[in-house]
């Protein structure tokens, strides 16, 4: 207890005219504030163990007909403020500035306030039935609490960037931390799921076939077509038609046998669903009127590896953008908004693809795309055929980790072009007067808070021979000089932007003293 002379408090607060109920009620207030005060000491301390992954089959062994929930409950209490504070110490190396937004704000508060609940069952009896149940109720307030941590973050990620705009060097962070972030939610939601789902069936009623959320004989072929029918039903609600399925199975263990696995049927679900919206939405905006070419799906097992490849003919993707999809910040569908009868948008919010390939990676697989542009897109889903070798991937903090959110951006040990193409032809140019036109890559393009745009130009005695060598002088002044293309910066497309730039020194400063005079032309 934080406050070992609670009772001097009460005395107080009587003498000051308080009610009992009022007077304890503002010493539970008290007392809860000061053990969220100490969170950071605890978070300290468990941040330094690394996480207990779980193969699949533990967690069978955990939700059997012999399963302990004293067990469990003791497992539990130790692994999850270890997982907390993992991803907790995490958010702190995020940019200080998004680190301050409300939702980021309210993020870290039910991480913290979830954590201080779990810790108040470390010195508890796992003999007494009644803790056991009240373990069990703080599990389901805690999944409750966290039910919008997905959208939360998302939305503190959108006030950083329509305040501040975006980098290269922000984007690489921002994305390593939310693959670690959702993937450490992955696995707390299914410890908690399970846990509760197994010991608490009055109130979690189970299926009759899993144990848990796991299914130990999950059909395939039967989820595929069960997220098809649901991607079907909405693409029906907002194209007014949809592409059909074509589903073939390759067991190469029993030919004569549908494909079982041991595995988690709302996380194949859930990538499923995601896949068949995005290639529904390709095939319809790809082609006209009802002739549209179905949406295909193999299954295949082998010893080591069941895969599921989805293949469908919506037109492709250009490959410079297919790194594109699996990031938080992008997607290829403008962002909807939700109508009175808050039905869910078909696509808009660039989630899905980057939150699915996490569940496939979450028991050692992964969600890998191949596209050919002009044609179509397939989607191959790697997953683990044996339960012995599902075992859980989990973020952990260390030196390693934390290097990754220092890393800077360099300079390119590649010459290679714009990612975008520069058609010269639709460029306005604001001076005519251009002498000549010469190629550097080394021009750096960075983003400033304080100015629309901001230049860093590298090696001046290196322009100043080009200079010398390309454009003819007069005086203190050299003539200007074209440089293109200049890639994409921010969020302010440059790849359509030509730049005349013109260096010059003056005359009461040295050499090195020369500035630089930049005039945009943009792409009309």
């Amino acid at each position: 207890m934080y406050y070992k002379h609670w009772w001097l408090l009460k005395i107080y607060l009587v003498n000051l005219g308080f009610e009992p109920v009022i007077e304890m009620k503002f010493v539970r207030f008290i007392m809860k504030n000061a053990a969220l005060a100490s969170a950071p000491q605890h978070i300290e301390h468990f941040s330094k163990f690394s996480p207990s992954p779980l193969s699949m089959k533990q967690f069978l062994d955990f939700g059997s007909t012999n399963a302990c929930e004293k067990t469990s409950f003791v497992f539990l209490r130790q692994e999850l403020p270890v997982r907390l504070s993992n991803i907790m110490k995490e958010i702190n190396l995020l940019p200080k500035i998004l680190l301050t937004t409300p939702s980021v704000q309210m993020v870290q508060s039910w991480y913290v306030q979830s954590l201080m609940e779990i810790l108040d069952f470390l010195e508890k009896s796992p003999d007494d039935q009644s803790v056991l149940e009240e373990f069990v109720n703080a599990l389901v307030n805690i999944r409750n609490r966290h039910n919008d941590v997905v959208p939360t973050m998302a939305q503190g990620v959108i006030e950083y960037k329509e305040v501040f705009g975006q980098d290269p060097v922000t984007n690489q962070n921002i994305q390593y931390f939310l693959d670690r972030f959702y993937l450490s939610r992955i696995s707390i939601r299914m410890l908690i799921n399970q846990h509760t789902l197994v010991f608490d069936g009055a109130t979690n009623p189970v299926h009759p076939n899993t144990i848990g959320s796991i299914d130990p004989y999950c059909q395939v072929a039967e989820v595929v077509k069960d997220a098809y029918e649901s991607a079907k039903m909405l693409c029906d609600q907002y194209y007014l038609s949809s592409p059909d399925l074509v589903l073939q199975e390759l067991n190469t263990n029993n030919r004569n046998q549908p494909i079982n696995m041991v595995y988690v049927p709302s996380h194949l679900y859930h990538m499923l669903f995601e896949l068949f919206k995005n290639a529904m939405r390709a095939t319809i905006e790809n082609h006209e009127g009802c002739n549209l070419p179905p949406i295909q799906v193999m299954v295949a097992v082998g010893g080591e590896d069941l895969t599921i490849k989805m293949s469908d003919r919506g037109g492709g993707v250009p490959f410079r953008k297919m790194e594109n999809l699996f990031s938080y910040m992008y997607s290829t569908a403008p962002k909807p908004q939700m109508d009175d009868k808050q039905r869910a948008p078909l696509a808009g919010f660039g989630y899905g693809l980057p939150i699915s390939r996490l569940y496939a990676k979450y028991f050692q697989g992964d969600l890998q795309l191949y596209s050919m542009e002009g044609h179509g897109t397939d989607a191959v889903i790697h997953l683990k055929a044996l339960s012995t070798d599902s075992v859980e991937r989990l973020p952990v903090f260390n030196k390693t980790a934390r290097r990754n959110y220092e890393v800077t951006q360099g300079a390119d040990d590649w010459c290679v072009p714009s990612r975008e193409p520069l058609d010269l032809a639709v460029l306005f140019f604001l001076s005519e007067n251009f002498n000549s036109v010469i190629y550097v890559p080394f021009i750096y393009v960075v983003p400033s808070l304080h100015a629309f745009l901001s230049f860093v130009v590298g090696k001046i005695k290196y322009f100043e021979e080009c200079f010398k060598s390309f454009c003819p002088c007069s005086g203190n002044q050299w003539g200007p000089v074209l440089f293109y293309p200049i890639g994409r910066f921010g969020t302010i497309d440059l790849s359509q932007v030509v730049c005349h730039i013109e260096f010059y020194k003056d005359e009461n400063k040295t050499e090195r003293d020369k500035r630089a005079i930049f005039t945009m032309a943009y792409a009309v």
